[in-house]
């Protein structure tokens, strides 16, 4: 088995499908609650606590450059599924923008 199959394997034993939404959620650990990336996937791969959603991109697509992030379109930070209707890579302004505009659309639809 190749490295990359090992670790989608990995991955995906502990992902549940959304069969919904279509997300790919995963079902171990996280961050925690609280600072910088809290509330995403977390898992040990080569002795290192790796973002999930991260090694599963890089995984499929390859490396991210310095300069760009990862994006959950779908906005579960539980997903990890490395599919454009889920994740997208975008430059840290465009993911800023993105995550403001989604907190306004949660105001507003609590305000209805």
């Amino acid at each position: 088995m190749s490295r990359r199959d090992s670790i989608r394997e990995k991955v995906m034993a502990r992902v549940r499908i959304d069969e919904k939404t279509g997300c790919w959620i995963w079902t171990g650990p996280t961050s925690g609650t609280e600072g910088r990336g809290a509330g995403y996937p977390r898992m040990a791969l080569a002795g290192q606590t790796v973002a999930v959603h991260i090694v599963l991109w890089t995984n499929e697509h390859g490396y991210i450059p310095g300069k760009k992030e990862l994006d959950h379109v779908c906005r579960n930070r539980l997903c990890v599924r490395p599919h454009p209707d889920h994740l997208e890579m975008v430059t840290r302004k465009r993911n800023a923008i993105r995550r403001e505009q989604a907190k306004r659309a949660i105001v507003c639809e609590a305000a209805e």
